[in-house]
């Protein structure tokens, strides 16, 4: 299949067009993940909220599965994907590799995606986000979530061989661009994420047919470091969406590139150990186990996002004062354009996920803290400050300057996207 580009009129990038449609089509399935999820999210709060009580106890936690099945996984995945696509080919100024492959590991994400949202909203998979054995769903639940597991791997796949065609093709030299790095940290983990999620879902799907047993202790260690890890596929892409912002927004300059690539390498060596703050209450557990996972390995994961929440302010200053914004201590901030939603995206992901998300999550992961915290509010209060005023914040700031530059497309009600991000993290 031949290539066919064209050149963005303001970025100078080719777009390839098998490139521009799967980036379309996977970042429109994550906006209907991101719909259905929202959704859920509102029936849930009015359950919550006593007052309205909206849904009876089956209900609630049936649209508690959904919630997070959508919000967690096929939302974030979906546009992750279209991320991967977009630093791949089109950042490289490069054809993507093997198109057909691409498109077929996106009908298996679909397909998977259909089969789970099926058996939850008939009520045959009434097992949570964790789905905890012996909870046991309808095979099809396991199914469809091995199906765009193994969708997710090849579409991963795909943007590996798209690196490997550029770099022969010669669409760049050297090293790869630190926002195409970033991005590759994160399908290095989504590689060793799904890994897991195939060691322990495969024999699940089998259990639910009754063709074997599966240890729940073995299933909840072996599971976190899919639930948990495919959380960390979000962060090494969120922070080179910050990275990318900030050159499209102010024309942030990374003061130390080997600084930040090796806070992506910490990111792959360590990040997934972090999985293990999930089990800190767990009988089964050693406290050898605990304390290694949790402290000494997981900080050095830590280490690698305070050097992200560095270098990425100080390039957004260093950018605007080299563009003369050099008065006093706080013009260049002061300055800034504020204005422009995929800019405060950016800095309310940065700052809402270093501080609120990034202390509680560090806080959790020490067992005197985990053993007061767990089960209360101040766990979702943690994932909702990463996820929502981190990654899907910094995901829609990029779609604010994916939309007009790549897709030639205007925002729709721009008035009120200037204002989406202050409204989201009300």
């Amino acid at each position: 299949m031949s290539a066919a580009f064209r050149t963005c009129p303001v970025t100078r990038l080719k777009v390839e067009s098998q490139a521009e449609a799967l980036i379309r089509a996977n970042a429109v399935a994550a906006t209907v993940a991101l719909l259905i999820g929202g959704i859920s999210a509102i029936l849930v709060l009015l359950t919550r909220w006593q007052a309205v009580h909206l849904l009876d106890a089956v209900w609630f936690y049936r649209i508690l599965t959904v919630h997070g099945m959508n919000m967690l996984i096929f939302f974030i995945i979906f546009f992750e994907v279209a991320v991967l696509y977009f630093a791949g080919a089109i950042l490289l100024n490069s054809r993507l590799a093997a198109p057909r492959v691409a498109w077929a590991a996106f009908v298996l994400m679909v397909l998977g995606m259909g089969l789970v949202e099926w058996t939850m909203w008939t009520g045959r998979a009434d097992v949570l986000f964790t789905s905890y054995v012996p909870l046991k769903a309808h095979p099809l639940y396991y199914l469809g979530v091995i199906l765009f597991a193994v969708g997710t791997l090849v579409g991963t796949c795909v943007f590996f061989g798209t690196l490997v065609v550029a770099k022969r093709e010669g669409s760049y030299t050297g090293s790869l661009p630190l926002v195409t790095y970033g991005a590759a940290t994160a399908a290095i983990i989504a590689v060793i994420t799904l890994g897991h999620g195939a060691a322990i879902y495969i024999p699940t799907f089998l259990w639910s047919m009754g063709m074997m047993n599966v240890d729940p202790q073995m299933y909840r260690l072996v599971w976190w470091a899919l639930g948990h890890s495919s959380q960390q596929i979000n962060v090494a892409a969120m922070v080179a969406v910050w990275y990318l912002l900030g050159g499209l927004t102010v024309g942030s300059l990374v003061l130390n590139e080997k600084i930040s690539r090796t806070a992506f390498v910490l990111y792959v060596l360590f990040i997934s150990m972090a999985s293990a703050h999930h089990l800190l209450v767990d009988p089964g557990m050693g406290p050898a186990w605990k304390v290694w996972n949790t402290s000494y390995a997981m900080y050095l994961a830590v280490l690698a996002s305070m050097i992200h929440g560095f270098t990425v302010p100080a390039g957004l200053e260093l950018g605007q004062r080299v563009r003369g914004l050099t008065k006093g201590l706080f013009e260049w901030l002061a300055r800034a354009p504020w204005g422009d939603p995929a800019f405060s995206s950016m800095v309310f992901s940065i700052v809402v996920f270093g501080f609120v998300g990034g202390i509680t999550g560090v806080t959790f992961g020490t067992e005197q803290i985990n053993i007061i915290a767990h089960n209360t509010l101040r766990i979702p209060g943690h994932f909702h400050a990463t996820v929502v005023s981190g990654t899907a914040l910094a995901f829609m700031g990029v779609t604010y300057y994916v939309i007009p530059l790549i897709f030639q497309k205007r925002i729709a009600f721009y008035p009120l996207a200037k204002i989406q991000p202050y409204l989201l993290n009300r």
